[in-house]
């Protein structure tokens, strides 16, 4: 698990920061068209001159922050933010000031909060997130030095217990997704991602059992196994669970976890193939959820299905035109081999579905066509029942991740009618690949209340709402925010 900057309780006021030697210092404010006296807050003169000197007024802030550097070597970083403004806006404009100060990646922040400011407490929950996720390094691999990570926060603002449990959480699950996404393809082949997720499993007190291929062979779950055959013999579906006192729903969570996608014999081209070390996003995806749930002890069982696999090209590979049985009975005229995800996703969803969860919604790197729908700002869902797509997109608001919620209208299924089997896997013409492949997957979810996440936001250059590498972690805080529930709801 990646340790996260400690946060602590100033023992010092605002005024008392050099005092506290601090040296990068955030601070929050209600917008205003003018700035609140030095008396208030020390330093708004300094501040006032530089906005002077810019030719800058202060209700910008609103928009832009602003460093200034003191004469004691601190540098204070000033922001205002619009209450009204959405949970994307506010994490984006906090994100760039948090930036301001790690760019000089200091061991120590100071986070200050107005608390006039009518949503203080979510402002204290979304600074400390912001610094905490964009504070520690991902994995890097250079032979100088590594730079530093954030190691502590320090709060001049009194501290909701509730934000600050709840921005800790978010960030670990976050920080978690995003580590073994960039994680080089060597270091996480199946066999390595299947050691990582037995540790965190035995750290954290959760049931595991992994269904290697020899045994899903013989259970009949014939779509992983056809994109497993081409590569080593360590591919699995690995089955979590994690059960809560008091639980009032049971929620299970799919991910798609290709360790590297080659395409198969439908080979992809280098400039396709690189970076398909993140084809397993859906599945750390997943994990994190689960992580950042089980840290926030939600009231939630959680069933967490991983279908682990790499899609390589070989003497034992899939190849197209071989008709293949899923786990429930449904045969597959395989189309192309680069469709590899929802093969595997399906026997995943079977398994899942078959332990009768409340909902089950699945994760998944699946479609280039989701990225090309929507660029990488916005993930895509589709599900088999409306109030769960209405509230997909009332948790992407809530959460600050966006999602966009796409038909799923059975007349689609024409595109896949298959003259050998009970389906096409897919077509080769594109059109509409992101629904096409939903409808492909709905036939192995039952009438499970079901949802599917197409992560066209898991990498984002330069960024994303709360988070600033191009490796987004996309989908976690939303996850976290579903098994919470709606704001003001209690139950989904």
């Amino acid at each position: 698990m990646v340790a996260t900057a400690r946060v602590v309780a100033s023992k010092k006021t605002f005024a008392e920061r050099d005092a506290a030697r601090l040296k990068h210092v955030l601070v929050v404010l209600p917008p205003a068209e003018q700035l609140p006296p030095d008396s208030d807050w020390p330093g708004i003169a300094g501040l006032s001159a530089v906005l002077d000197r810019k030719g800058k007024l202060p209700a910008e802030l609103a928009k832009e922050p602003l460093a200034v550097n003191e004469a004691s070597g601190c540098l204070v970083v000033w922001l205002m933010v619009d209450g009204s403004a959405s949970a994307f806006e506010r994490q984006v404009l906090l994100r760039r000031a948090m930036m301001l100060l790690l760019e000089e990646q200091p061991e120590e922040v100071g986070i200050a909060v107005a608390q006039s400011h009518p949503e203080y407490a979510v402002l204290v929950r979304e600074s400390i997130y912001v610094a905490q996720v964009n504070g520690v390094r991902l994995p890097e691999y250079k032979s100088q030095r590594p730079g530093r990570s954030l190691k502590r926060i320090v709060m001049f603002s009194p501290l909701p217990a509730a934000s600050l449990h709840e921005a800790q959480a978010m960030a670990v699950g976050n920080l978690l997704a995003r580590s073994l996404t960039v994680t080089p393809p060597n270091l996480l082949d199946p066999r390595a991602y299947r050691r990582r997720i037995r540790a965190l499993a035995e750290e954290r007190g959760w049931e595991v059992v992994e269904y290697d291929v020899r045994k899903l062979r013989k259970m009949g779950a014939g779509a992983f196994v056809a994109v497993a055959q081409g590569s080593h013999d360590d591919a699995a579906i690995v089955h979590l669970r994690r059960k809560a006192k008091r639980a009032g729903r049971h929620v299970a969570l799919v991910g798609k976890g290709i360790c590297f996608d080659t395409g198969g014999h439908n080979l992809k081209p280098a400039r396709y193939m690189r970076g398909m070390h993140e084809d397993m996003n859906g599945s750390a995806v997943a994990l994190g959820i689960l992580l950042a749930a089980d840290e926030l002890e939600l009231p939630v069982n959680l069933d967490v299905w991983l279908a682990i696999a790499r899609n390589h090209l070989g003497p034992e590979a899939y190849t197209q035109n071989d008709v293949v049985t899923a786990l429930n009975g449904t045969t597959i005229e395989i189309v192309h081999t680069d469709a590899e995800g929802r093969m595997v996703l399906a026997d995943a969803l079977t398994m899942a579905a078959r332990e009768k969860p409340d909902q089950l919604l699945d994760f998944a790197t699946l479609t280039g066509s989701m990225v090309t729908a929507l660029g990488t700002r916005y993930s895509g869902v589709l599900g088999n029942r409306p109030e769960l797509c209405r509230l997909a997109v009332e948790i992407g608001q809530q959460s600050g991740e966006r999602v966009c919620v796409f038909p799923l209208d059975a007349d689609y299924d024409d595109a896949l009618d298959s003259k050998v089997a009970d389906v096409l896997q897919c077509t080769l013409e594109g059109e509409a690949d992101h629904i096409l492949a939903a409808r492909f997957l709905q036939r192995f979810v039952e009438d499970t209340p079901w949802l599917h996440m197409d992560l066209s936001a898991c990498n984002c250059k330069d960024g994303l709402g709360a988070v600033a590498s191009d490796v987004t972690g996309f989908g976690v805080a939303w996850g976290v925010a579903w098994l919470q529930g709606p704001k003001g709801k209690h139950q989904i």
